[in-house]
């Protein structure tokens, strides 16, 4: 097989065939650095020039006419709005198109960068689908949703999060991912502050500078499992404080917020009138006891406050059926539902039946969800047994979600022959893709760069073959001293 040479790059995926040094694939260390892609096409008999004048040839019945004819070069403006310029883009999706671009390719790269469940969607709601489609249930709905997901929704929350919504207070989105973009420029205007703690997931800080919002970043500590302090919270509180991003479970360190914390938060949140707060709850059913779920909706005097955000990605593993919700005061959810009329409009009407389905699965997804989460916990202590067993690896043990958040920065500042300098979990992952061929995601893009994110989303036969080869290119990093 060829060596094959690859880069990471936040906007494309390239890949270059290079030559072959003995039988060893090399995997170039660029890797994660940003490059622009081109594009060459051997179009015969094409010819485009860039000159002030051009010839064109006219039949007229036999003969022909040649007219000279001049024409002055118009320069196209390419510039891009300000806005998107200051956004970037999504490295976790970067990473995994171009791990997958590999694997295609014929690298056998273990994959454990996406957030994407490994698990198929659970009979009964793929049935349900089906069933969709057969019964002709194949046109737009309305904006906000289906009035029959709509009241499941309501009905879910009630029961499962003692949360009390009508159905003009849910808006049914094309995921989660939509339902947050959509409440940050709704409630944000130009100047005002979205505080985010971190480690966080890559999308909110970009999401407030799509706002012309200011994200304010929290920074925790792994020795405090990721968990924000409310100190710290109050003394970073302004007049411009607009929003408050809370992820629990986290994504992506799987941190749970237990409610005593909850409380804390939401006392400091109650003494701030234009303070909001938004909700992930995401991975609400991928939890490990004895952690629990709250809802921060549910905490005294904070309904009126939050926008609940959720969706049927992760726990219920239709990633790509792409569907979510947010529930919140009619007001808010009113906007958010104003934005998306002229955005996507309704969401699919055949991933609606399929997750009216999910929900009657039984209470947290009954059976199958459980048995997924089963599976996630059993992946999970195998990788915080087999990482606490290696020297100089930090560990904050997850409590929910299928992410391990892991320090390795006792590893930096080494140079590999033939690679270059491990100087930060940038260069640690494009080690780890050329030597280990294992593709994780580097702290800095979650806000801590003394991390790397492995996603556990994956059997644990592939996760202990990764494991292992994770442990080689440790030891080359940082030999084992002698006894």
């Amino acid at each position: 097989m060829a060596a094959t040479t690859a880069s990471f790059s936040s906007s494309s995926c390239s890949l270059q065939g290079s030559s072959r040094i003995g039988s060893r694939t090399n995997i170039h260390s660029d890797l994660l650095n940003p490059k622009s892609i081109s594009f060459s096409a051997n179009l015969k008999g094409l010819s485009l020039k860039s000159s002030a004048s051009k010839r064109q040839l006219y039949s007229r019945g036999k003969g022909s006419v040649v007219i000279a004819q001049s024409m002055d070069r118009v320069e196209v403006d390419i510039s891009l709005s300000p806005r998107v310029n200051s956004v970037k883009p999504s490295k976790t999706v970067a990473i995994t198109d171009q791990a997958t671009a590999l694997v295609q390719a014929g690298v056998p790269v273990i994959r454990l960068a996406a957030g994407e469940p490994d698990f198929d969607t659970p009979a009964p709601i793929a049935e349900a689908g089906k069933n969709a489609i057969r019964e002709g249930h194949t046109r737009y709905t309305p904006n906000a949703g289906t009035m029959e997901l709509r009241s499941a929704i309501c009905h879910k929350l009630k029961e499962e999060n003692g949360l009390s919504y009508t159905p003009d207070q849910i808006l049914v989105s094309n995921g989660a991912k939509q339902s947050i973009v959509q409440a940050v420029l709704a409630v944000c205007s130009p100047g005002d502050e979205v505080l985010i703690p971190a480690p966080y997931w890559v999308s909110y800080p970009e999401m407030a500078r799509m706002a012309d919002a200011t994200p304010v970043i929290l920074p925790t500590s792994i020795s405090e499992d990721f968990l924000v302090d409310p100190k710290l919270l109050e003394s970073k509180l302004s007049e411009k404080s607009r929003l408050l991003i809370l992820c629990s479970p986290s994504n992506p360190t799987g941190s749970v917020y237990p409610r005593k914390l909850l409380e804390e938060i939401a006392e400091i949140v109650a003494r701030h009138p234009r303070l909001l707060v938004i909700s992930d709850e995401i991975y609400e059913h991928i939890i490990y006891a004895p952690a629990t779920h709250t809802s921060f909706a549910s905490l005294p005097g904070m309904w009126d406050r939050t926008l609940t955000v959720n969706g049927f990605s992760k726990a219920f593993a239709m990633t790509g059926w792409r569907l979510g919700y947010i529930a919140g005061p009619k007001h808010f959810v009113s906007a958010c539902n104003k934005i998306q009329s002229q955005f996507t409009s309704g969401a699919s009407s055949i991933s609606q039946k399929a997750a009216v389905a999910a929900l009657g699965l039984g209470y947290a997804g009954g059976e199958a969800v459980a048995i997924m989460v089963k599976a996630f916990r059993e992946r999970r202590d195998f990788l915080v047994r087999s990482f606490g067993e290696i020297d100089g690896v930090k560990i904050s043990e997850p409590r929910g979600a299928f992410y391990l958040f892991i320090d390795l920065s006792s590893y930096y500042g080494v140079e590999v022959d033939g690679f270059g300098t491990v100087n930060d979990s940038e260069s640690l992952c494009r080690y780890f893709l050329d030597k280990a061929q294992v593709a994780l995601v580097p702290g800095d893009a979650f806000g801590d760069d003394t991390c790397i994110r492995i996603s556990y989303a994956a059997s644990l036969s592939t996760l202990q073959a990764a494991v292992e080869r994770i442990k080689k290119a440790l030891v080359t990093l940082k030999p084992p001293v002698p006894v």
